[in-house]
């Protein structure tokens, strides 16, 4: 006799306009509050380095344990959003995220705070994936799905310009960064709350697929899966790259501009952000294929204007490369989902949450060995270039062959 085993699958069965607008709203303040604690790091580490003492090496632990553990939780975790429900692997993501948050109070070790972050890693690999799936539920159409998802990267791109500020401000006042994550643990309190007081789209049982880790992990296998993954893995490689090595290498910038080397990363981020609401209308305008093969260019001619003219050239072109890659990460996460059935959302989500966490993890490590190996930061620029060009090879094999 046949064993069958029964998952939730979503219906179509409408829901009101007002729970869609919450969902929404919950989705983007979810992503504003992740931003506004992984963006920080940059401004946080010189406080590590002088209260503990630290190398480069060591300090930059802060930033690739919460990366790998997001990358482990999305990879082994993230079906949960289809066993589970989006609604429950909310909440307990946004619980452990905020428990995690309000722990920073009661301990001062480096250690205990890696800790902390991994926590905050497992809890964001759990959350993101259950609200990407969601996006899915409450899209119209791939479209509407694509511009929505522009919209929630574009919240994490304020979150991203609002934290460094915050930790800027704290430290300016003589207040410690941690009441930073004090007050994420806060918000996401609140986040918990109304998740809990929103009607979500419904559900029903069905004879099918068991849904489970090994299941899916055999997504792995998927060529759409991982084609799109691996786009998304070369994207973070190049983003990455700028919030995390551009400071040093305009450090060494002495010409008439030293206004735009100073603020050059928050220039970064507001043209990140402001131009994924910009996508939105784009996109509606355009197909994604063409925006995406033209968006993509413009990142690797940014970059090899900054590899063949050096400093001069970065400290203009690496902050104008957030306008260009501002719609490429939503866009790619969007198709790479919704190409899908909403059935599998959470577990590709996860997926492609892996890839994104461990390009975030891994490749500015490389550039920073690179840099050192050859003597200077600008060695590790090069690396990034050739991620850049990969990226844009590949939007090109996109927008010809159209594989989706």
């Amino acid at each position: 006799m046949m064993n069958q085993t029964s998952h939730l699958t979503l219906t179509q069965s409408p829901i009101e306009d007002a729970a869609v607008a919450r969902i929404k709203l919950l989705t983007y303040m979810m992503f504003f509050v992740f931003a506004m604690t992984s963006d920080s790091v940059g401004v946080i580490i010189p406080q590590l380095i002088e209260t503990y003492q630290l190398n480069l090496t060591q300090v930059s632990a802060f930033h690739y344990v919460p990366m790998i553990f997001i990358a482990l939780s999305g990879l082994f975790l993230g079906y949960l959003a289809d066993k589970w429900g989006r609604k429950l692997t909310i909440i307990i993501g946004l619980m452990v995220f905020s428990i995690a948050c309000f722990l920073f109070a009661a301990g001062s070790s480096f250690l205990y705070f890696l800790v902390l972050l991994a926590l905050i890693g497992l809890a964001v690999g759990l959350f993101k994936t259950g609200a990407l799936a969601l996006i899915g539920d409450i899209s119209a159409n791939t479209k509407d799905h694509t511009a929505t998802m522009n919209k929630v990267e574009g919240f994490f791109g304020v979150g991203a310009i609002v934290g460094p500020a915050v930790v800027s401000y704290l430290l300016t006042s003589g207040v410690s960064w941690k009441y930073l994550y004090i007050s994420a643990g806060v918000l996401c309190v609140v986040l918990c709350v109304i998740a809990s007081k929103t009607h979500y789209p419904s559900t029903k049982h069905k004879l099918t697929e068991q849904i489970s880790l090994r299941n899916s992990l055999k997504m792995m296998k998927d060529p759409y899966a991982i084609g799109f993954s691996l786009a998304v893995a070369l994207y973070v490689a190049t983003e990455v790259a700028i919030y995390v090595w551009m400071p040093t290498l305009l450090a060494d910038y002495q010409g008439s501009m030293v206004w735009l080397a100073t603020y050059a990363l928050t220039i970064f981020f507001v043209l990140r952000a402001g131009g994924r609401f910009l996508g939105v209308w784009l996109l509606k305008h355009i197909s994604w294929q063409k925006v995406l093969f033209w968006f993509s260019s413009a990142v690797f001619l940014c970059y090899l204007g900054t590899a063949i003219i050096g400093v001069n050239a970065a400290v203009v072109l690496l902050p104008l490369s957030g306008l260009f890659m501002s719609m490429i990460y939503p866009t790619l996460n969007s198709k790479g989902i919704s190409h899908f059935d909403k059935s599998k959302h959470g577990a590709v989500a996860g997926i492609i949450l892996f890839f994104t966490a461990a390009s975030a993890a891994i490749s500015p490590l490389l550039m920073g060995m690179i840099s050192d190996f050859f003597g200077h930061v600008a060695y590790g620029f090069y690396l990034a270039t050739f991620f850049a060009a990969l990226l844009s090879l590949g939007a090109i094999y996109n927008l010809i062959a159209d594989p989706t």
